[in-house]
């Protein structure tokens, strides 16, 4: 065999070798690039060899006949020598990295099984009932998304929705055995309801459709018969309807939505409200937002000393419109919070601040906004990457490091916000919710049962600022 031809030969084969080495190996790359200084060195020790391996793989692309047949015998023993180095910095990583995750904002993120199991050994499985028609594509994957919840969390499953179309739905979806294993095991229980309110219905439309599926799920709180709420539905008539049935917290005028925006530092996301809920604000409103918010930061998020910020155009007390100028003079004056001043748009997702508060209709389109941003930042980076065998192989090795970004930016991550406001724990899911965006709504509505948030909401109302 030619020179020539043992080229064409050994070095695709060489390339495809590594190329598959790394797919196999990227879940425990993607851990030791986060891990502490121990897992760090041991990557670095992986590295070397793997450039070493490169190395001899150009090689042997250069030597004819048997010797480079010897050469990539070798080349492949030294990158098995590589596999054996980064999967033992892998265990190092996940011993350090393993105590410092428990924080279930982590877990959210992180998708960590095992401390799920974790908290479901220590916690009790509470009730949370799900407005099982509302969304875009309900109830079939809401269903789905609340099955595999059932099995993650310490949670049961009150699914409210049309009975018979909800077991259509479940046959359609292969998921009939397993929802009537989980109703036999009394983890779920179907509740039927009337018609549902649809997206593009009037928030009044509550009052009207009394039987309607999320009406019937605000009843089972207030009967003490669910912990918590959910619904992928109208937002506008799950407030409407949570401000009926449940009724605000005493001293709160509006009801606001806090969502979760990822930062730089992805185990501290920043809670922004008001994303939707009350288009046309007072400066008392924002007040009672960042009130809201700084027990939610410091009961769900753990923070502290949660750092509130006031959504502007500059860093300056001077800046804004009438309503950001007087906001800003109530909350300087707030002594129960830490006020960490204005808050420009580019401060959002620094990590500066714990909690940001603005109006409604700002808050919407930031939350629109950010939920293009992942997409569109994916598919710049796919179109800057050299096309060919080079670009092949570069997007492979970039795979879960793109991956990884889009997970911190999808909303799917979070599923839901918390309506924060009314006597109640509330949670609204985005109208295009499948399962896991359900999943992980179901995880922060149990998150925030498990932490006690309306204990301490309720301690609001002692506030003099709430009385007056």
């Amino acid at each position: 065999m030619g020179k020539e031809t043992a080229q064409k030969i050994n070095k695709p084969r060489a390339i495809r070798r590594l190329v598959i080495w790394y797919k196999r190996n990227s879940a425990v790359t993607s851990i030791v690039d986060t891990a502490a200084s121990s897992a760090a060195t041991a990557s670095n020790v992986a590295g070397n060899v793997v450039s070493s391996a490169g190395s001899v793989v150009t090689t042997a692309s250069n030597v004819a006949g048997n010797v480079a047949g010897n050469v990539v015998s070798s080349a492949e023993s030294v990158v098995n020598t590589a596999s054996s180095v980064v999967s033992n910095a892998s265990s190092i990583a996940k011993n350090t990295l393993q105590p410092l995750v428990f924080d279930p904002l982590k877990r959210l993120q992180n998708n960590d099984n095992i401390l799920d199991r974790v908290e479901e050994s220590q916690s009790k499985r509470i009730w949370i009932a799900v407005d099982g028609m509302g969304g875009d594509y309900a109830p079939g994957p809401i269903l789905e998304g609340c099955l595999e919840a059932i099995s993650r969390f310490p949670i049961n499953i009150k699914f409210v929705g049309k009975i018979e179309k909800v077991k259509d739905a479940a046959e359609k979806t292969g998921l009939s055995e397993l929802l009537e294993n989980e109703i036999d095991n009394n983890r779920l229980e179907l509740i039927d309801s009337g018609e549902p309110i649809g997206m593009n219905e009037e928030a009044t439309a509550v009052r009207k459709k009394k039987n309607a599926s999320i009406n019937i799920a605000m009843d089972l709180v207030r009967n003490n018969k669910a912990e918590a709420v959910y619904s992928a539905g109208n937002s506008g008539a799950m407030m409407a309807s949570a401000i009926f049935r449940i009724g605000r917290l005493k001293g709160i005028e509006r009801p606001a939505i806090g969502a979760l925006f990822p930062t730089r530092d992805q185990t501290r996301p920043v809670l922004v409200l008001d994303v939707g809920a009350n288009t046309d604000c007072k400066p008392s409103y924002l007040h009672q937002f960042a009130l809201l918010g700084n027990i939610y930061a410091k009961d769900v998020l753990q923070v502290e000393k949660p750092r509130i910020g006031l959504l502007n155009i500059g860093e300056e007390e001077c800046k804004g419109n009438d309503l950001s100028l007087k906001t800003f003079e109530l909350l300087s004056s707030e002594k129960s919070f830490d006020f960490g001043g204005n808050c420009e748009g580019r401060d959002v997702l620094s990590g500066s601040f714990d909690v940001v508060v603005c109006d409604g209709f700002t808050g919407n389109i930031l939350l629109k906004f950010l939920e293009s941003v992942g997409g569109v930042l994916l598919d710049i980076l796919r179109s800057e990457l050299p096309r060919g065998r080079r670009g092949k192989v570069g997007s492979a090795f970039l795979k879960s490091n793109l991956l990884r970004i889009k997970k911190r930016l999808d909303h799917a991550e979070h599923g839901g916000a918390l309506l924060l406001g009314v006597n109640g724990i509330c949670v609204i899911g985005h109208g295009s919710s499948k399962s896991l965006s359900v999943v992980s709504a179901l995880r922060l509505a149990h998150s925030a049962v498990n932490h006690g948030v309306m204990d301490n909401l309720n301690q609001l109302q002692k506030l003099q600022v709430l009385n007056s």
